[in-house]
């Protein structure tokens, strides 16, 4: 192995290039990790792997022998010898000391990377812990089972990667069939447990990687380190996990955005020397709150294909013209500003390079994002409105990136026609350009013509030597073009050039980045005999829309769903604040609905004694109108345009708000921004209920609490887009889709704008087919023949009667296929109002082939780790399956319809009890609703009389399994209520051992194994029963009535 390092360290002296971070296109290997059955297996080929790729392998298994390696490393490094005294100093007070934690350690590599030593001589010398210059210049090792005896618990450590002699990257593998969150808990083990032990170097660690072999993830040190601070304390109050939790786990993956998984194409690209030391040196970011965060590899494919191009063309003279730039499409909510950011921090780098400015809107230059900017260089953002000091910055040769509004930059370029800025090297990034791109402030930038009056103006480019690139999530294609305005500017790709990378809204839905929509259209409009209209449009003049009939209809509905939409019943931490669900949005089409909405909420609320704070927010937009590619406005600032009566309203509404909050804003210009910074803030802490805007905070914002839209507005293409985007952050395993309720029909803009946005060969053509291609089949664009819903329907119906067994193998996948086709179809096909009524099956018959599917799925589901092409297709469709789940509270509901029926509609029993074989869920607790069923009577209540059934049954069952398997009742009950909490039953470990009776109440360590994996099994038909259907948080003791 050693040998495999030297040859590497050859190579390193002979040639450095600039190689790509995350491979462009990624062809897996032939040998799969699954030809390693063991966890020992898997690691020693895991480590002969990065011995291959120029790893040294040391053997080293205690503290003193890293301390050891660590000088040697330290002092090869920097071409010092310490003397011991030198040493001892150094490592006591700037490596291991005792005052520091993860933060301190993580401030150290990312930013503090060169610490100086007072030598015995008394000179001082610069000592580098690590080169971010010429990353080849650091080494790195492996080692692997490091022991560490000075924690709580004696651990071993599975496999580190040392850079420079300090442990950086950290790898827990687990064996093939056990799931990585296994590994992911153990790392959480050993930081509460050992990783500050000793000299606590480990602390040093910045990523971490766990892997299965079939599966591997990475993230960084702070993830785990603020999950830890979210987990401890009393496990009562910390319910459900927040962002730090295994929802923030990162894959891999190739330049297409192809996940690479598998260990060993894991190992060979993100393990790649340049790949990890480029990561370590370049694509951290660590930001004000003290978070580390890892790039994507969609983030550094962009940032480093932004960076060639500014080389290439700087090479080849081509500056000042718009081949010299590029824009980069990542879906909203996918980190643009990060990126965008990171690429102009890492511009200023180039020797060539005179300026890099990063242009953003006014109101997205809030105070976060000022302290992150200043961060990187004090004073390159500020919000202020004159421009006095960005001709300052532009001047001062020292400061090498200035943030800067749009509209600064703007005022900047007319006011000073001839400044010499004009021929420096300069770099401009826009982040958000679908917002900047259009306007004559880009003409005056990129040169063309300007429309003023009746006159048509030729302006010459302002940047005589300029690359300009664009950031968007929602980019204008030809289709979604505006009709006014400049000809030559109608997109985005004649605005900024060509697309440099592409990462759609459905890579980040997959990739798990973002949360997909859920979507439901609710009909407002009622005719008068009594029965609704079909489609909302079909009255859709604004003045029906807002009649104050029809607003206290839509205020009512959203009153009596705000809780279920918003999940007020699900507990989590937020910021160290128990916090229960989440919150909203009201999205209206004017101001004076507005206005209608603020006031018949704030009546219903008082009239239902209900404990909501509500908010709005508007300013001047000077139009209303739609606009062709659906574009939002953007309200200013400016609440001098609005009229009288809008700005009384205003005052009073910003009034209730200081009397809510005992803050004191008004609208005036400074007042007004202070209450949108406050409010925004406010949102973001979930403080706010429901938030009422014309089109303010629709584009741009990001609260992570907030998970539901209510929508009574038109939107389309990319004002759509961006406005549900306001939904699906992701937050933590409580919050699993965005929420949109729709109080208008906007299906067809819906689809319009999926399809367009995400779809990475959008080229402004791709819109969904047909339903009728969807319903009776058509031929695709290939040229092939694809079977639509109703023929699919016939086959299963014909080939697969209900009530018969399928027989056979090859049946069984068979039936498979074509019920995850109907699935999919069925899918697509909910999302058109004509469906509804043409579905054929029955619902009781589709869940009764639900049921099927689910039984026959468990039954030849390959066993982990075995490649199966048939199966492959199923896994995507059991989220399909999932999407039609069926709950517990359906299940009450049509217990409640038996109910109020008497006990005597047997029909509605047959139905409950195929809905509960239809879902995934319900399955388990198939006995429990059974038994409740037998004990309901005229009298009972069926909500109160259920939660008490499932309570004191609960109680039953537990005590049963305690004195069956004779546990410890306290821990067993402790253990059972924290799995509840974290949602997942504990397995591995010691955890059930500690439940367990002593050893000698029964013989040798076999059968105590055995009696082992008995309580595991029952422990986990115990949880799977219940859960889901008690309160994470609640103690037996609070839940049971005996």
């Amino acid at each position: 192995m050693i040998g495999g390092a030297k040859i590497v360290s050859r190579y390193n002296i002979i040639i450095s290039t600039n190689e790509e971070t995350v491979v462009t296109e990624y062809e897996p290997q032939v040998k799969r990790s699954d030809a390693y059955q063991s966890e020992a297996a898997l690691e020693a080929a895991f480590i002969k792997m990065l011995g291959e790729q120029g790893y040294e392998y040391v053997s080293i298994h205690n503290e003193e022998d890293l301390v050891l390696n660590l000088r040697k490393q330290l002092e090869r490094l920097n071409q010092y010898s310490f003397t011991d005294k030198e040493w001892e100093t150094f490592f006591k007070s700037k490596i291991a000391n005792a005052n520091e934690g993860i933060v301190e350690k993580t401030r150290k590599i990312q930013e503090d990377y060169v610490q100086n030593l007072t030598c015995e001589d008394g000179r001082t010398q610069n000592i580098y812990l690590i080169d971010k210059k010429n990353i080849h210049n650091n080494r790195l090792q492996v080692i692997n089972q490091y022991e560490e005896g000075a924690g709580n618990h004696d651990t071993r450590y599975d496999v580190t990667i040392l850079v420079n002699g300090l442990p950086l990257v950290h790898v827990e593998l687990k064996r093939r069939g056990v799931a990585i969150k296994e590994a992911f808990n153990q790392i959480n083990r050993y930081q509460r447990d050992s990783f500050w032990a000793g000299s606590g170097l480990y602390e040093y660690v910045q990523i971490f990687v766990i892997s299965n072999g079939t599966f591997t993830k990475y993230y960084s040190n702070t993830t785990r380190a603020s999950h830890i601070k979210e987990n401890d304390g009393t496990g009562k109050k910390h319910s459900k996990k927040t962002s730090n939790s295994f929802e923030f786990t990162s894959y891999w993956a190739d330049g297409n955005n192809r996940v690479i998984a598998d260990l060993v194409d894991f190992t060979k690209t993100f393990f790649a020397k340049h790949t990890l030391l480029n990561i370590l040196t370049k694509y951290c970011v660590f930001t004000s709150e003290e978070l580390l965060l890892v790039m994507r590899p969609y983030q550094i494919v962009a940032t480093e294909r932004i960076l060639n191009r500014i080389e290439i063309s700087s090479n080849s003279k081509k500056t000042g013209k718009i081949e010299a730039g590029g824009y980069i499409w990542h879906t909203t909510g996918s980190g643009k500003t990060l990126t965008s950011f990171k690429t102009a921090q890492l511009a200023t780098n180039l020797p060539y390079i005179d300026k890099v400015l990063f242009v953003v809107d006014r109101k997205d230059l809030d105070y976060q994002t000022i302290k992150e900017y200043d961060r990187f260089e004090k004073g390159a953002a500020n919000s202020n409105k004159s421009t006095a000091i960005l001709q300052k910055q532009l001047e001062d040769s020292t400061s090498r990136i200035i943030v800067t509004t749009i509209q600064k930059l703007d005022v900047f370029i007319q006011k000073n026609p001839m400044h010499p800025i004009r021929d420096k090297h300069i770099v401009l990034v826009f982040d958000e350009c679908h917002r900047s791109q259009f306007g004559d402030m880009h003409t005056r930038i990129v040169g063309g013509q300007i429309k003023k009056g009746e006159k048509v103006v030729k302006v010459h480019r302002y940047f005589r030597n300029y690359h300009i690139f664009g950031f968007t999530g929602t980019p204008i294609f030809s289709v979604n073009a505006g009709t006014g305005g400049n000809p030559n500017l109608k997109t985005t790709e004649q605005a900024f050039g060509d697309k440099l990378h592409t990462y759609t809204i459905v890579d980040a839905i997959n990739d798990g980045n973002v949360l997909p929509f859920r979507i439901d259209y609710i009909n407002t409009v009622k005719q008068k005999d009594g029965k609704q209209d079909k489609q909302v449009t079909a009255i859709d003049t604004e003045e029906a829309l807002a009649s104050q009939e029809r607003i206290s209809e839509v205020v009512k509905y959203i009153l009596e769903h705000f809780d279920q939409k918003t999940m007020r019943n699900s507990y989590y931490s937020l910021k160290g604040q128990r916090v229960n669900g989440f919150n909203s949005m009201l999205a209206v089409s004017s101001i004076p609905v507005c206005k209608k909405y603020y006031l018949e909420l704030k009546k219903q609320i008082a009239e239902q004694h209900r404990d909501l704070t509500i908010a709005t927010i508007f300013s001047f937009a000077p139009n209303e109108a739609d606009s062709a590619d659906g574009i939002l406005d953007d309200e200013s600032f400016d609440t001098d345009g609005l009229d009288q009566s809008s700005r009384d309203f205003l005052d009073m509404a910003i009034d209730e708000y200081n009397k809510t909050f005992k803050t004191n804003f008004d609208t005036s210009s400074k007042g007004f921004q202070d209450y949108y910074k406050d409010l925004s803030d406010k949102v973001k802490k979930r403080e706010v209920d429901l938030l009422i805007v014309v089109n303010m905070f629709l584009t741009g914002f990001d609260a992570t609490t907030l998970n539901t839209l209510w929508v009574d507005k038109n939107l389309k293409m990319h004002g759509l887009i961006q406005a549900f985007s306001r939904t699906n952050r992701i937050l933590n395993s409580v919050k699993t889709f965005g929420n949109i309720v729709c109080f208008r029909d906007l299906e067809k803009e819906t689809n319009e704008a999926i399809a367009l946005f995400g779809d990475k060969e959008a080229n402004g053509i791709v819109l969904l087919k047909s339903y009728e291609d969807y319903y009776y089949g058509c031929v695709d664009n290939k040229g092939r023949e694809q079977k639509g819903y109703e023929e699919r329907i016939a086959e299963l119906l014909q080939k697969y009667p209900l009530g018969q067994p399928i027989i056979g193998e090859r049946n069984k996948k068979d039936f498979i296929v074509l019920f995850g086709n109907i699935l999919r179809l069925r899918n697509i096909l909910s999302a058109f109002d004509r469906f509804a009524g043409n579905e054929i099956l029955s619902p009781i018959d589709f869940q009764d082939y639900t049921g099927t599917y689910h039984d026959v799925y468990d039954e030849i589901k390959p066993k982990p780790g075995s490649k199966d092409s048939i199966m492959d297709d199923v896994v995507f469709e059991m989220e399909l399956v999932k999407q039609v789940e069926v709950n517990i509270d359906y299940i009450l509901m049509l217990v409640t319809k038996y109910h109020d029926g008497n006990c005597e509609d047997k029909e509605i029993l047959v139905a409950i009890d195929k809905a509960i074989k239809s879902s995934l869920q319900l399955r388990s607790k198939k006995e429990l609703i059974e038994n409740f069923i037998a004990t309901i009577n005229t009298k009972t209540d069926v909500n109160a009389d259920w939660q008490r059934f499932v309570k004191d049954q609960r109680e039953t069952d537990i005590q049963a399994l305690i004195d069956e398997e004779k546990l410890k009742p306290e821990e067993t009950r402790k253990f059972i209520e924290n799995a509840f909490r974290d949602g997942v039953l504990k397995t591995t470990g010691t955890d059930v051992d500690r439940l367990m009776p002593p050893v000698s109440r029964f013989g040798g360590g076999g059968s105590r194994d055995k009696k082992k994996q008995t309580v595991i099994e029952k422990l986990k038909a115990f949880f799977e029963k219940y859960f889901g259907l008690v309160n994470a948080g609640e103690s037996f003791s609070e839940g049971s009535n005996k």
